[in-house]
């Protein structure tokens, strides 16, 4: 189970364990080349699987790439309709590569929006590389920080019905376990492309202490060279979690009684 980064101070290290990435700009690069927003995303296939290899690497523990949110649904039906049959393709060609590579595949999100075939293909993918040892592979699909929320509640409370009598003696310990990425640590690096500087509702329980990094570049032209630029700021970042510079200079841990020891790498 992952380490709550605002009740204990995680690892940390030169490298995030655990980056996140919304892969935005698709549409806006095809449309700057005259060419159906289709072709961005399926030109961002590339990218993603650059991605993968840049991370796992340079010993990424854990890649999160938010592939489609619960507002897309509002875009055009066509559009939606591409999306789905590009996921669907890439789960039938990149599986393979991903367990030879060692690489853990997982979904999260509201799946049961999806056709059945698509599911299927989900469970498949998932199944097929359980046994994977290396980095793992998050694919967020029908995904909403808001939604993870409140499905995450809905479930603690399922189990525990008597705290929804007795909602004061709820701890973050009680929610924390049913979040979809419990048993991955929270992410180290934001990254969002296109030039967008929001986190639309992607993992927001989980990015409380995340270090974030915005970048022009459009995703289809994001490669292991803008990734590295990434890695290069996030070396460059003070990881604080609250407390000041000079503890960190001095490594004093606070003794204050709400607060916890520095966790031992």
């Amino acid at each position: 189970m992952s380490v709550s980064s605002t009740q204990q101070i995680p690892e940390t290290g030169a490298i995030p364990r655990h980056v996140a990435i919304i892969m935005d700009g698709n549409g806006r690069w095809a449309k700057k080349r005259m060419l159906p927003r289709v072709a961005g995303h399926a030109k961002g296939v590339d990218a993603v699987r650059a991605t993968v290899e840049t991370c796992a690497r340079a010993g990424v523990q854990c890649l999160t790439l938010f592939a489609f949110s619960s507002e897309n649904w509002r875009r055009p039906v066509e559009e939606v309709s591409v999306l789905m049959r590009l996921f669907l393709t890439a789960l039938e060609k990149e599986v393979a590569l991903l367990r030879k590579n060692g690489i853990r595949l997982r979904v999260i999100g509201d799946l049961s929006a999806f056709d059945a075939k698509l599911q299927e293909m989900i469970a498949r993918g998932e199944a097929d590389t359980a046994h994977c040892k290396g980095m793992t592979l998050v694919v967020a699909a029908n995904y909403g920080g808001r939604w993870d929320i409140l499905n995450a509640t809905r479930q603690m409370l399922a189990v525990r019905p008597d705290l929804a009598a007795n909602p004061q003696a709820i701890a973050e310990s009680d929610l924390a376990p049913y979040l979809a990425l419990a048993d991955q640590p929270e992410p180290d690096l934001f990254i969002r492309t296109g030039g967008e500087h929001r986190v639309s509702n992607f993992l927001l329980w989980q990015l409380a202490y995340t270090e974030f990094y915005f970048t022009d570049c459009f995703w289809p032209d994001f490669g292991a060279e803008e990734l590295n630029k990434a890695f290069e700021s996030f070396t460059r970042r003070e990881r604080r979690f609250g407390r000041t510079s000079e503890q960190l200079q001095s490594g004093q841990v606070s003794t204050h009684p709400g607060s916890v020891e520095v966790l031992s790498s």
